[in-house]
């Protein structure tokens, strides 16, 4: 199945800063259904998502018990996804917001404790972050410490390589495990305009991708699994 082609032709007139292209080959399988994009108030196709911190494996949380506090004690998620509590068991944590994994504790011990008040505090988690590859003076992961836009992080790359196609910027957010959503960003659009209110803002995890080529056709969704591809040097 072919994901994405690319070709020498250079983009249409008038494209739009950003936008993603209909699929054009390899649509999936029932069992496989990519995630439907929804448009904003721009009429840009952009996928709907809060972003809340997920917990992930070696993640180190404090669970206190406000009115039992010989319960509190800090655990850490095993590489199964799973955690340990006291006089209740294991309990699955991986992929759970913090409010989430909050109720399923409270939850689990509502068997052994009447109406638990509990909190949990990450301790030791794995930091937000985005990633800028292709060509960019510094590709690599950089650390998500609060808004940051797509060109913000362009700069924090090293700003863009005098081979950088910049009219076509890859930008990969995660929408579930299975899909990730793939957009073209034309930023020499955005700058030769000046008008910086398109610029994207970025959230934690998401990926772009600066190519030397450009991009002829993109799939608005990709398996997640295919994405780290993109980032090999040859195949841009």
């Amino acid at each position: 199945m072919i994901l994405i082609v690319f070709a020498a032709a250079h983009p249409a007139a008038g494209q739009n800063i950003m936008a993603t292209n209909e699929v054009s080959v390899g649509q999936p399988g029932a069992g496989d259904k990519a995630p439907e994009a929804t448009q904003n108030e721009a009429g840009v196709a952009l996928h709907k998502r809060d972003w809340r911190y997920t917990i992930h494996a070696s993640d180190t949380l404090e669970l206190t018990f406000a009115l039992t506090p010989e319960f509190n004690q800090t655990v850490t998620v095993q590489p199964d996804g799973y955690i340990t509590l006291r006089n209740v068991g294991d309990l699955s944590a991986a992929g759970q917001t913090l409010p989430e994994l909050t109720q399923s504790i409270k939850t689990a011990y509502a068997k052994i404790l009447h109406d638990p008040v509990i909190t949990v505090d990450p301790k030791d988690f794995e930091k937000p972050y985005f990633v800028v590859g292709g060509q960019v003076g510094k590709p690599g992961k950089f650390d998500y410490r609060g808004e940051v836009t797509l060109t913000e992080a362009i700069a924090i790359a090293g700003g863009f390589t005098d081979a950088s196609k910049h009219s076509q910027v890859l930008l990969f957010r995660r929408v579930s495990d299975q899909w990730t959503q793939a957009s073209i960003i034309n930023v020499k659009k955005m700058l030769d305009s000046r008008d910086l209110q398109e610029d994207p803002e970025l959230r934690p995890g998401d990926m772009l991708f600066v190519p030397k080529n450009a991009i002829s056709k993109l799939k608005p969704f990709l398996p997640t699994s295919s994405v780290g591809a993109y980032y090999n040097p040859a195949t841009l």
